[in-house]
């Protein structure tokens, strides 16, 4: 009886051997797949967008085969970018055509997640002389163009609704959020329709209802002649940090009046141009603190801004910044922080304003108070204070 048994499992072993072998043979035969060389007759081109990847491990060959479609994807996308070049500069207003890549980098990070949601591994194969693993990634065209169909026609809908909300708003802000998500929209919209001729045989995309030139140039124009802010700075080194944060606003495409704001919904000097929508108030505070360092010198500094509808007075939003910085003297730490505010109003608080007056940024009502600030109400006298 264990006898049998033995021959049982014997035999088993056997049966799963061979299996094994079998299994070996289809990953690592004599037989080169046809797909390495770039055709295949099981998935032909008609049907399937295909990418090889090749390298010494498993997994490594299996991502560069995703990477290899995804880069058919970003080459399109690239070429078609100076269709979008309206938008990227609006977007990134002043900076290095560098940091307007990274705008069109994060589209083309967008398209080729979407695009990698239709790829799967559809074979591999090992060349077991030169120990090295390959991989077959495929996209099936058909389901991949239901999949791009779908979310441009989400799209469409969404920019259309946008728009037609733009031109009936009476309120400003309301109407540059809306542009500002249509433009947003159609461009990530061309993203997937240049996606989608890549997916197609024929190379057709689908026409848009409108033109990122058009709607950016629309964006712009109200944003010039109907929304203007107003930059009213008090405390310590308020001049330059005004001019910093006034720089920053117009490199975001947002309006700045150069003019002394006086209080009220007038201007100090000529009264012709519009008036401010929007007023940017705030207060700067520079101190020296010891820390106790026998070689370096620190200065800490903190900033509170408020952002208030001129109309009503009302407060829309409001945030703050401060830090420390050290040197071997007082005054080249003071020196230090000046250039660290002056980078951080240009930049950050620049940014978290455009993005509250685009409707991309929810700015608190009331800020946070940074660690070692002292509290102290803001104040709205003209910018030209400083101590």
């Amino acid at each position: 009886m264990m006898d049998g048994s033995l021959f049982v499992c014997r035999t088993g072993m056997v049966l799963m051997g061979l299996a094994a072998l079998s299994g070996c043979a289809w990953f690592g035969g004599h037989t080169k797949p046809d797909w390495i060389e770039g055709v295949s007759a099981a998935y032909p081109s008609r049907q399937y967008l295909l990418g090889v990847g090749q390298a010494e491990s498993r997994v490594v060959a299996e991502d560069r085969a995703y990477a290899a479609v995804a880069r058919i994807f970003k080459a399109e996308v690239s070429a078609h970018a100076k269709d979008w070049e309206s938008y990227l500069v609006i977007e990134q207003r002043g900076q290095s055509s560098a940091e307007r890549r990274l705008t069109l980098d994060n589209l083309t990070r967008v398209s080729t997640d979407k695009v990698l949601e239709n790829v799967q591994i559809v074979d591999r194969w090992i060349d077991v002389q030169k120990g090295l693993h390959y991989a077959l990634a495929g996209m099936h065209r058909p389901q991949a163009e239901t999949s791009f169909m779908e979310r441009i026609t989400d799209l469409d809908r969404s920019i259309r609704d946008d728009v037609e909300e733009a031109h009936r708003s009476s309120d400003k802000l309301g109407k540059v959020r809306a542009l500002r998500r249509a433009a947003r929209n159609l461009v990530l919209r061309e993203t997937y329709n240049t996606d989608l001729r890549v997916i197609r045989p024929s190379g057709q995309g689908i026409a848009a209802s409108y033109r990122v030139s058009e709607l950016t140039h629309e964006l712009e124009q109200f944003l010039t002649t109907n929304l203007v802010l107003a930059v009213a700075m008090a405390g310590d080194q308020a001049e330059p940090m005004q001019r910093a944060l006034t720089e920053g606003l117009l490199k975001e495409g947002i309006q700045v009046t150069s003019r002394t704001w006086g209080g009220d919904r007038s201007m100090d000097g000529d009264s012709s141009g519009s008036s401010p929508e929007l007023l940017v108030r705030g207060v700067v505070r520079v101190w020296p603190i010891d820390v106790r360092d026998p070689q370096f010198k620190f200065v800490r500094w903190c900033s509170d801004f408020e952002v208030v509808d001129v109309t009503s007075q009302r407060v829309v939003g409001a945030l703050s910044k401060g830090g420390k910085e050290g040197h071997l003297s007082e005054r080249e730490a003071t020196a230090k922080v000046v250039r660290v505010m002056q980078q951080a109003f240009s930049i950050d608080v620049a940014k978290a304003i455009a993005g509250h007056v685009y409707g991309e940024l929810e700015l608190p009502a009331q800020a946070s108070q940074p660690a070692g600030c002292p509290r102290e109400g803001l104040v709205s006298t003209p910018a030209s204070a400083s101590h």
